[in-house]
Order: structure tokens, then C-alpha cells, then sequence
């Protein structure tokens, strides 16, 4: 069974992502070399993003395809895994064994 994009959720979540980024919408856009406009119809599900766009802004905010699309996979934990992952590799060891710790609380 094919499984359509839910634009509206990857929209929500390009727009999360950016947030917590702290990029505006200008910022996004011009890192993607794409009109502001265009990225807010991709976040409030106007338009339905290409995938050329959508790697530009994966690239943009330093994440991956697969984590932008992650809440709509049927076993999302790899893409998680994979974001975990990718944020430790900008950790340096201080940072790293503080995460270790962190997690054998939990």
C-alpha cells in the first residue's frame, strides 16, 4: 500500500525545525535561494515542497530528509536514531559524556 506525503505534518516540521534553529523565514529562504513566500506556503501546507527544495532545506538546517519525514514512517526510530547521531558528532567529549550520563538516568 502506497503511503501519501502528509505535507501539512512535514511543513509543521520544517517550520519547528527552523525555529529552534532561530532562522526566519527570510534566513531559510535565502540559504535554499527560494522566495520567502515559497517557504511559508511549504510550512502552512500552501504548496507541496519538491524534492530538490526539500534537501536544500534539509542541508540548510544541518538535518536530514529522513528526520524531516520521521513522524510519518511506520517505524520512525532509525531516523531518529540517525538525528541523535548526527547532533552527537557536533559534541565535543565534555558534551558527550555528559549525554552518556544523561542517558543511564533515564
Amino acid at each position: 500500500m502506497q503511503q501519501e506525503i502528509n505535507y501539512k505534518k512535514l511543513g509543521l516540521k520544517i517550520k519547528e525545525i527552523r525555529i529552534s534553529r532561530g532562522l526566519t523565514q527570510d534566513t531559510l529562504a535565502e540559504m535554499v535561494s527560494c522566495n520567502t513566500s515559497h517557504i511559508s506556503n511549504i510550512e502552512n501546507n500552501h504548496t507541496k515542497v519538491s524534492l530538490n527544495v526539500l534537501l536544500a532545506i534539509a542541508n540548510a538546517l544541518n538535518t536530514s530528509i529522513d528526520y524531516l519525514l520521521s513522524d510519518q514512517y511506520e517505524n520512525s526510530s532509525l531516523a531518529l536514531d540517525n538525528e541523535v547521531l548526527r547532533a552527537l558528532r557536533t559534541c565535543d567529549s565534555e558534551k558527550k559524556e555528559k549525554i552518556l550520563k544523561m542517558i543511564e538516568i533515564l
